[in-house]
């Protein structure tokens, strides 16, 4: 099977199980967590793009931001997406990694001035940027 397969079928299955993930959450009437977490995707890609037009950034982040947005955009990646769980959990740490680096530049106040999401997608956002020191207090304008 051609590697253009195993990526269409990793994507779909992704696709797959998130959609299910937020279904279930539906069903067990956790609705707003169900948005949250349909909207967590974009919701960073919001966030990627508006930190990158950001004057207050400096560029050395922003250049780790575009590697990142290169890095989930090509197929290839240190664990191959078809291997389940781990192939996904390769993007989400260095994803993670990428937004602390680039968020610690200018503090929680540039997070919450650039976050479109819900406040509970914030406070996970606010605990990779910022480890288990930051305020919940700090999401009050």
């Amino acid at each position: 099977m051609p590697g253009s397969s195993w990526l269409l079928i990793a994507l779909a299955a992704t696709i797959a199980v998130y959609t299910v993930l937020i279904c279930v959450m539906v069903i067990l009437g956790r609705r707003a967590d169900a948005t949250a977490l349909a909207r967590f995707i974009p919701d960073c890609a919001i966030l990627i793009h508006a930190l990158i037009r950001d004057e207050r950034v400096p560029t050395r982040r922003k250049l780790v931001l575009l590697a990142l947005v290169a890095y989930l955009s090509v197929p290839i990646d240190l664990v191959p997406d078809f291997i389940p769980i781990a192939g996904q959990l390769d993007d989400v740490l260095v994803a993670a990694a990428a937004l602390r680096y680039a968020l610690r530049s200018g503090g929680p106040s540039l997070l919450l001035e650039h976050w479109p999401g819900p406040d509970a997608s914030l406070r996970a956002v606010m605990r990779v940027a910022y480890g288990p020191a930051w305020r919940s207090a700090a999401l009050s304008p």
